[in-house]
């Protein structure tokens, strides 16, 4: 079906090329999207951009929907009014828009890579993807950290074929160390030369801590994933009656108060340079926003209590589980029967040079790109809602007392 006349499709072409002349030098252009895999699909796309694709891929996986019910911070509590990740890749979006806009620079760029930037997180935030690490690491030398899965669950899981910018802008996106400056990594001139960093993430550390996104989108939602958490988790401690007193500083105190005064000095300090960077006093006051956020909020027992007395060896007796029914085939049980393995394992999504055609045989799993039967396990687990993961406990072991351990602090208490 051919949507537009020629001269629609002339006029909007003209439109995309008088928003791109407004974009910084420094901005990534449209032409210069790089996907995994060539699509005739989108080659001749008007309507959207490449990086408005990605951002549309996104948020129709089949994981997107995940985040509502996975913990930025505070898990067990029965609250309505404090932030889940979907809710904060919507903020750093938000934020980050903000800034690129001001910048110049490409907002569906932006956009693509924060709202996927989380979309691999496990339940129970950082904690969750700590335990996780350990048992997978444990069982394949391999390393599991959330930014990395994020790529595997939309690259390979949802079969998304973003372009590399957004990969790696998801790839670099961690925003839990301050800089002073953000400056993009250009080393990156294939998709290949992506690949490769994303491979070395799963068996060297070091190269996480040295992970910089190679455009300027990418460094603008880095730091804009710091700015989101730091005032939110804040004023989600105070909903939730946890007292603390933070210092005085030039950012302020308060969500609204960190979001502006950090923004605008992101903005006063970037404008016309080929990177980003704060001013010293604000990257001061950044370090210690975040050293008080650990101390009063983070690593407080009411926090962190039932996370190594329940979730930890929850998890590790899941894992073992799952691990135990993929390697002796037991389809029986919930791992063959959930959502991951049955909807994307086992469906009919294929790697653009493989044979549509082909037979699916559920059980082969050399035909789904997957390493190991640990990979399957950690997709599963990663995948997982706050709330799954306790009924699939409860689910695969009805008697542990492990689950009568567990308690939520309710709306009324």
């Amino acid at each position: 079906m051919k949507a537009y006349t020629d001269e629609q499709t002339e006029k909007l072409k003209e439109i995309a090329e008088g928003t791109e002349g407004l974009y910084s030098p420094y901005a990534c252009r449209n032409a210069q999207a790089m996907r995994r895999y060539r699509s005739s699909r989108y080659d001749g796309e008007v309507l959207r951009s490449q990086f408005s694709v990605d951002a549309d891929k996104i948020i129709h996986s089949p994981f997107f929907n995940r985040g509502s019910d996975k913990t930025q911070v505070f898990s067990f509590f029965k609250n309505d009014d404090i932030t889940r990740r979907a809710a904060h890749v919507q903020l750093v979006s938000r934020i980050a828009r903000t800034i690129g806009r001001a910048l110049r620079l490409n907002l569906d760029l932006i956009e693509a890579i924060a709202i996927g930037h989380d979309i691999g997180h496990t339940p129970f935030g950082h904690k969750g993807e700590h335990f996780l690490n350990e048992l997978y690491h444990a069982g394949t030398g391999r390393f599991f950290n959330h930014n990395v899965h994020s790529v595997r669950v939309l690259q390979i899981l949802s079969g998304c074929n973003l372009t590399m910018q957004t990969a790696d802008g998801i790839l670099c996106h961690c925003g839990e160390k301050v800089n002073e400056r953000y400056e993009p990594n250009c080393a990156l001139k294939t998709y290949q030369d992506f690949n490769d960093v994303f491979e070395k993430c799963y068996t060297d550390q070091s190269v996480i801590g040295g992970l910089h996104p190679s455009t300027m989108e990418g460094c603008v939602v880095r730091i804009s994933d710091m700015i989101a958490y730091l005032g939110k988790d804040r004023q989600d401690a105070a909903r939730l009656g946890i007292e603390a007193e933070f210092g005085d500083s030039v950012i302020g105190k308060s969500n609204s108060e960190i979001i502006f005064n950090a923004i605008a000095d992101v903005v006063a300090n970037s404008m016309d340079k080929p990177y980003l960077s704060v001013s010293g006093d604000v990257f001061e006051a950044l370090k210690e926003c975040q050293r008080e956020n650990n101390l009063k909020i983070y690593q407080i027992e009411r926090v962190t209590a039932q996370y190594d007395a329940v979730v930890k060896p929850m998890m590790e007796k899941m894992y073992n589980k799952f691990l135990e029914d993929v390697k002796r085939r037991n389809t029986s049980s919930l791992i063959f029967k959930g959502h991951i393995f049955h909807k994307i394992y086992g469906s009919a999504y294929r790697e653009r040079e493989r044979d549509k055609n082909a037979e699916v045989d559920l059980f082969d799993l050399s035909k789904y790109n997957l390493e190991a039967p640990d990979d399957i396990a950690v997709d599963f687990i990663a995948s997982m809602t706050d709330d799954y993961f306790l009924e699939a406990f409860r689910y695969l072991f009805p008697e542990d007392g492990l689950n009568d351990k567990w308690k939520y602090t309710d709306y009324f208490e």
